[in-house]
């Protein structure tokens, strides 16, 4: 199996349309309870992404990953609806599947792409990925050339956390394993209202905006012009 290259995920990012997927699932959240492990999407994310199963020349978008994901999955899928308490008449229980598997979706390849970046930096075929790993809480592990572990990385998501943000730190260790967070600006404000309007604080910089800046003094991270923000190989040349 040939895996993409940093470049082709990276371009492959830049062709989601965060938008459009924000606005249809967004206050979709009819099927937020647990899911069984057989229809969890963890592994056909990594198969398909990580590992490129299928062998594609390019990483699929969501619609056709979802595809495979219903086809691989649709019998346990079925049984588990039967379950919920949705009636087969009703399309709820499908619409908030997919909206669920999206958000998991989303999140994953932005971890896997920064599995990616730190391969540029540790080294080719230096980090692993899997749903295994993950369930130890471990997003990237890095090996050394012999196979001995590196470093045990997990990836964390910081929206509102102001304190980070004013450490300047995008990494903290516990338990052995190395926190690596990236922090998400709001989409509309970024990209539309950047500035108040009103108030004292009319033609200020929002305190969200501040944030991102302050948090990626040392450019750890890039915001995509479709809103992504993915790792750059400063984020792990500081864990070298």
């Amino acid at each position: 199996m040939t895996r993409f290259t940093l470049a082709q995920f990276t371009n492959f990012l830049k062709t989601v349309d965060l938008q459009s997927y924000r606005e249809q699932f967004q206050f979709i959240k009819t099927v937020e309870m647990d899911l069984p492990k057989q229809i969890q999407a963890l592994r056909t994310i990594y198969e398909q992404y990580w590992q490129n199963k299928c062998a594609l020349a390019e990483p699929v978008l969501f619609d056709d990953y979802y595809k495979v994901y219903w086809d691989e999955h649709e019998n346990d899928i079925i049984k588990f609806w039967h379950t919920t308490g949705f009636g087969t008449n009703c399309d709820c229980f499908k619409k908030g599947l997919k909206a669920r598997i999206y958000r998991t979706w989303v999140a994953l390849i932005t971890q896997i792409h920064g599995g990616y970046v730190a391969e540029s930096v540790f080294g080719k075929n230096s980090v692993k990925m899997g749903t295994e790993l993950d369930h130890k809480n471990v997003d990237i592990l890095v090996v050394n050339s012999d196979g001995t572990v590196n470093l045990k990385i997990q990836i964390k998501k910081e929206t509102h956390r102001p304190e980070i943000a004013r450490m300047h730190k995008n990494v903290t260790s516990t338990g052995g394993i190395v926190d690596v967070y990236y922090i998400v600006p709001n989409y509309n404000e970024y990209e539309n209202e950047p500035y108040y309007k009103i108030g004292k604080r009319k033609n200020e910089l929002r305190d969200s905006l501040k944030e991102f800046i302050k948090f990626n003094t040392k450019g750890t991270l890039d915001r995509l012009p479709n809103g992504f923000v993915i790792f750059t190989p400063n984020a792990f040349k500081e864990l070298l």
